[in-house]
């Protein structure tokens, strides 16, 4: 209820009416609450002006009375401005927006020349400049602050406000050359600056400062204060409603990857259901992702390929970081990669390039195609080991056999898909080193479903069909190098042969020239019985003179034949003279010219090195084999 006192009410100085205002006076100096500002309050202060004169109280009483409605006013001020800041900063979905707003609203808040922020970095231990208001000093702008250093860096180290009505001539704060040039060069002087906490967590410093000497009351200290704490709560906030979007495009991200990954994980299925292979499943991928592909096998050897594949020898890299990160794609040297395993077992290496990024929906896809074509080549080593078994057996089965094979053994190799009355080539292959695994993979590649392989007495022995044992045994023989000085492959071969009449005598003849490899030094190559010359005289059991003698001198008889010359003849005297034109010229009775002319036909019949040492052995014992009447070849 109002107060109304009639003009003049007290002019009389009626005592007791001046009694009652001053008793109203005290009452409302004393209870006032500050957020008043209207209702008796006025009223008595005119009334309080009248008694000034008589009563000196009444004015301090009055002056109380108004710094207390001041106060409320401002303070009333002062909490609506921090309501519109937070309406404000709860209006910022960024980091950067919500920064801007703090220093923006504490500036005008204060009424100062500058607002500025810092943030801590806890990974260097120091705080550095986000965002200002007011600034015009970029050197100022880009600042950082090491805590304890500088007002600002006090604050940070003790979390506590400090404010200083001159910086510059302030002894409390520990200068550095650079705070000081900068806030020189931003003409700073007094200062205030306020720690951003929530709960404990240290946040930054927010500052006030001008460019003129004054000091900052507390109640500004106070004011900077709440909006560092209100700015601090929307600060994280920010950040945690940052991280989560994050998250949750990561998680969308990811759910598109799977779901991409799961479809084509589908279609790869389809590919092995429907039959495929390998092969599918690379061109099943390449076509996916636009892409050549190569899938290595255990040994490193392609198994599949796909589009426009570089060299075997630019992927070296790619395939060791695979080996690194089993199941993971990699990347090396521009070629993705990815090793096949299952069953804990390293079964290759699945190759993709061509593409110069994979995002997390490929890379899945690439990995998922790496788990089908582990399980597709598990399946098919499983199923060639059994089959690679069984042939082994079969032909340890038939080794066996000193004479003609049981027709049940004949049966199974029939189920086998070898031909046991067509002719076939034996091969022994000895000194395997390390490269056993590799032998028997191509002895049985050469042989194929009609072929059998298998390790029998320290050796590795093939059945290929086939009629030349030499061009079967050469591509399985490998010479020592500098990297494998212990992995040369000597190869013995021998046939034609019908396995339905036994391998016996095959196998004793590939044996032996496989040992006359290695006993003529010649470790690492391939021959038969007839390829060695007179050696394979000596260890054939059906021995080919005649062969041997045309081998050697063929084409020398068919000149004579042709021209009716006597090369041959002339041949005989020369090492019957101990290999001397005169002497067999006398022998001949012809001039030594003649004799040096026919052994320049000669050597240009036989060849270059005709008649080095081990050359001239072999043609000496073909004369001698010539002359004798070269028995024809033996059945």
């Amino acid at each position: 209820m109002a107060l109304a006192l009639p003009p003049g009410a007290l002019a009389g100085q009626d005592a007791r009416v001046a009694r009652t205002v001053l008793d109203l006076l005290r009452l409302l100096a004393d209870r006032l609450d500050p957020t008043d500002g209207a209702g008796p309050a006025g009223e008595l202060e005119h009334a309080a002006t009248e008694l000034a004169g008589s009563e000196p109280e009444a004015g301090a009483l009055v002056l109380r009375i108004r710094s207390a409605m001041d106060a409320g006013r401002r303070r009333e001020s002062e909490l609506a401005a921090l309501v519109e800041t937070a309406r404000e900063l709860t209006s910022q979905s960024d980091t950067g927006g919500v920064l801007d707003a703090i220093v923006r609203r504490a500036r005008a808040l204060l009424g100062t020349d500058l607002a500025y922020l810092t943030l801590y970095d806890a990974d260097r231990g120091d705080t550095y400049m986000r965002a200002t208001a007011g600034s015009v000093s970029p050197r100022f702008q880009a600042l950082r602050l090491p805590l304890g250093a500088g007002l600002g860096g006090l604050v940070a180290a003790t979390r506590n406000s400090h404010r200083t009505g001159n910086y510059g001539e302030d002894e409390r704060y520990r200068h550095t050359e650079e705070i000081d040039a900068a806030v020189g060069e931003e003409g700073l002087v007094a200062i205030c600056g306020v720690p951003l906490l929530v709960d404990a967590e240290f946040v930054g410093v927010l500052f006030a400062a001008n460019r003129s000497a004054r000091p900052f009351a507390p109640e500004e200290v106070a004011l900077l204060g709440s909006l560092a704490a209100l700015a601090a709560v929307s600060l994280v906030q920010t950040r945690q409603l940052a991280d989560t979007a994050a998250a949750l495009d990561a998680l969308r991200t990811a759910h598109a990857a799977i779901a991409e990954a799961a479809a084509a994980h589908d279609r790869f299925a389809g590919v092995v259901l429907e039959g495929g292979d390998v092969a599918d499943l690379a061109e099943a991928l390449g076509r996916l992702l636009d892409a050549w592909v190569v899938v290595l096998d255990a040994d490193g050897t392609p198994a599949a390929r796909f589009g426009a594949t570089p060299d075997d020898g630019c992927w070296a890299e790619a395939v060791r970081s695979a080996d690194a990160a089993p199941g993971r794609l990699t990347r090396a040297g521009g070629v993705w990669a990815v090793a096949v395993v299952a069953a804990g077992q390293r079964l290759g290496t699945l190759l993709l390039g061509g593409v110069p990024d994979l995002d997390a929906g490929q890379v899945r896809t690439v990995e998922r195609a790496a788990m089908v074509t582990a399980l597709v080549l598990l399946f098919g080593q499983r199923e060639a080991e059994a089959d690679r078994r069984e042939r082994a057996e079969a032909l340890t089965e038939l080794l066996a056999v000193a004479d003609r094979p049981r027709p049940a053994v004949l049966t199974r190799l029939a189920e086998l898909g070898v031909a046991a009355r067509r002719p076939h080539v034996l091969l022994v292959c000895r000194g395997l080193g390390g490269r056993r695994r590799a032998v028997l993979r191509d002895a049985a590649a050469a042989g194929g479903r009609a072929g059998l392989v298998a390790e029998h007495e320290g050796a590795v022995v093939a059945l290929l069909p086939g009629t030349d044992p030499a061009a079967a045994a050469e591509p399985l023989a490998h010479p020592a190098t500098p990297e494998e000085p212990e992995g040369a492959v000597t190869v013995g071969a021998a046939g034609p042969v019908h396995p339905a009449g036994g391998l016996a005598e095959a196998l004793a003849e590939a044996r032996r020239s496989a040992e006359a490899l290695l006993a003529l030094g010649r470790a690492g190559e391939a021959a038969a019985a007839a390829d060695l010359g007179f050696a394979g005289l000596l260890l054939g059991d059906r021995p080919d003179v005649a062969g041997y003698v045309a081998g050697v001198l063929g084409p020398v008889a068919e000149h004579d034949a042709r021209r009716g010359s006597e090369l041959l003849r002339t041949l005989e005297c020369y090492y019957a003279a101990g290999a001397s034109p005169s002497r067999a010229a006398a022998a001949l009775h012809v001039h030594v010219n003649t004799v040096a002319q026919r052994l320049d036909r000669i050597g240009a019949l036989l060849g270059e090195g005709w008649q080095e040492p081990d050359r001239a052995l072999e043609i000496q014992l073909a004369l001698r084999l010539h002359r004798l009447g070269a028995p024809g070849r033996a059945d």
